[in-house]
C-alpha cells in the first residue's frame, strides 16, 4: 500500500516537474531547442523494455524521447504561422535530417515557426497499440505549440503540419482524424490539436489497394484487418472541417504510387475543402529542397505563395 502511494506521488510530481520546465521555456530569436513532447512516467511502453535513441545512416531507427525540435525566425520576421514537421521513412526510420532540420530552416527564410517532430516509431518493441503511437506524439505536439503560441510569438489558428512520405500519412491522419488520443489528464489536454493547415510531399494516404507495403506493416503489422486499413486510410475520413492542403507528388515516383495523393485531393475537392495539388512528372521518391529536376523544382516557391494566398503567413500576427 505504501509502495503504492509513493509510486503516485511520484507520479504526480513527475508531471508537475514536466509542467513547470516545459511553461518555462525561453525561446531566443532563431534558437534551436529539443522540447520532450511527454512526462517521462506516460510515455507508453512496456515495462522492463526501454529504448535509447538511436541514430544509423543520419536516419534515427529508435526512439527513446519523443520530442520536436524547435527552429524559430527571428522575432522581425516572425510572420506568426508555425508548421510541425514529420519526417519520412516508412514508419521504421526517421529522415530527420533532409526532410527535418533542413525543412525547418527553410520554413523560417519566409517567417515561418518550425518544429521537428521525433515521433516514436510503431515496430519499437515497447509499444503496446503501435498504430496509435505516431499519431499521439503529433496530436501531443501541436497541443504543446498552441498552448505555448503567444509565448512564442505564434498565432493560434496559423500553425499547420507539413509531411515527407510515411510523415505525409502521419500528417493527414492528423488532419481527418477525430479522435483525442493524447489526452493523459494534464493542463495541455484543453489545447486542440487539429492542424489548421496541411502541406504533404509524397504522402501515404491509402493503406489498401495502392498502399506503400513497408509503411503498412510497419504501422498496422503483417496481418491488419480490412477495418484498420480503412480506419488509417486519412482519405476516407476527409469531411468539410478537414484542413486546406498543398500537396505534391511525383507521377513517376516508384515507391508510393502517385493515387494516393490522387484520392486524398479527390476527397478535399468531394468535401469541398480548399486544396492545391502538383504532381510533376518527375521527381520519383526524392522530391525535397534540391536537386529536384525539371519543374518540379518550383514546388518550394508554389508552397511559399500558397500559405501568403492562404493568409498563414501574411496579414497581421
Amino acid at each position: 500500500m505504501q509502495r503504492t502511494m509513493r509510486s503516485h506521488v511520484l507520479g504526480i510530481w513527475t508531471l508537475v516537474l514536466y509542467i513547470l520546465l516545459t511553461a518555462g521555456l525561453v525561446v531566443s530569436s532563431s534558437a534551436q531547442q529539443f522540447i520532450p513532447l511527454w512526462p517521462e512516467s506516460f510515455i507508453q511502453q512496456t515495462p522492463g523494455i526501454a529504448l535509447k535513441d538511436s541514430i544509423v545512416n543520419d536516419r534515427i531507427v529508435k526512439v527513446g524521447i519523443p520530442g520536436m525540435w524547435a527552429f524559430f525566425p527571428s522575432a522581425q520576421e516572425n510572420k506568426g504561422a508555425a508548421v510541425i514537421i514529420c519526417p519520412g521513412g516508412g514508419y521504421e526510420r526517421l529522415a530527420y535530417n533532409a526532410a527535418g532540420l533542413q525543412i525547418a530552416k527553410w520554413f523560417n527564410t519566409f517567417g515561418v515557426n518550425a518544429f521537428v517532430l521525433k515521433y516514436r516509431l510503431p515496430n519499437a518493441p515497447n509499444l503496446r497499440n503501435r498504430q496509435l503511437v505516431p499519431l499521439q506524439d503529433a496530436q501531443r505536439a501541436m497541443r504543446l505549440i498552441r498552448a505555448h503560441a503567444k509565448q512564442w510569438g505564434i498565432v493560434p489558428d496559423k500553425i499547420g503540419i507539413f509531411g515527407t512520405s510515411a510523415g505525409g500519412h502521419l500528417a493527414a491522419l492528423l488532419g481527418t482524424h477525430g479522435g483525442d488520443v493524447s489526452a493523459i489528464g494534464d493542463p495541455f489536454d484543453t489545447a486542440a490539436f487539429r492542424p489548421n493547415f496541411l502541406i504533404l510531399i509524397s504522402p501515404v494516404i491509402d493503406l489498401g489497394t495502392y498502399a506503400h507495403v513497408g509503411s503498412r506493416k510497419n504501422l498496422l503489422g503483417p496481418s491488419a484487418s480490412q477495418e484498420l486499413i480503412r480506419e488509417y486510410s486519412p482519405y476516407l475520413h476527409v469531411t468539410s472541417a478537414t484542413p486546406p492542403s498543398f500537396i505534391v507528388q511525383a507521377f513517376n515516383d516508384p515507391a508510393v504510387p502517385v493515387r494516393n495523393s490522387f484520392l486524398f485531393a479527390q476527397a478535399l475537392l468531394d468535401s469541398n475543402v480548399q486544396v492545391s495539388y502538383h504532381v510533376f512528372p518527375q521527381g520519383a521518391h526524392s522530391i525535397g529542397l534540391r536537386d529536384n529536376p525539371g519543374s518540379t523544382a518550383l514546388w518550394i516557391s508554389l508552397c511559399e505563395q500558397w500559405m501568403a494566398e492562404m493568409g498563414f503567413t501574411s496579414g497581421k500576427k
